[in-house]
């Protein structure tokens, strides 16, 4: 899945992915894809909540060692 944008938030705890995440977001054109890299465990939560809040879709979480990888469809 490609990415039109990533973000590293590795080493970041929450809320600072989420934050990042959102500013990200607001600079990229609807039906694009962003990736987040994160390493905080609560950030598979913070996502799901997220996107069901701001209408943005979650289209993948997975875990890879200790990062957690989050791709959202911007609305």
């Amino acid at each position: 899945m490609d990415a039109h944008k990533e973000i590293d938030t590795r080493g970041l705890n929450c809320p600072l992915p989420i934050l990042k995440a959102k500013k990200a977001l607001a600079d990229m054109a609807s039906g694009q894809l962003l990736k987040v890299v994160a390493t905080d465990p609560g950030s598979l939560r913070d996502f799901q909540a997220f996107a069901k809040q701001t209408g943005n879709e979650l289209v993948d979480q997975k875990t890879q060692g200790e990062e957690f990888i989050h791709v959202l469809r911007r609305r």
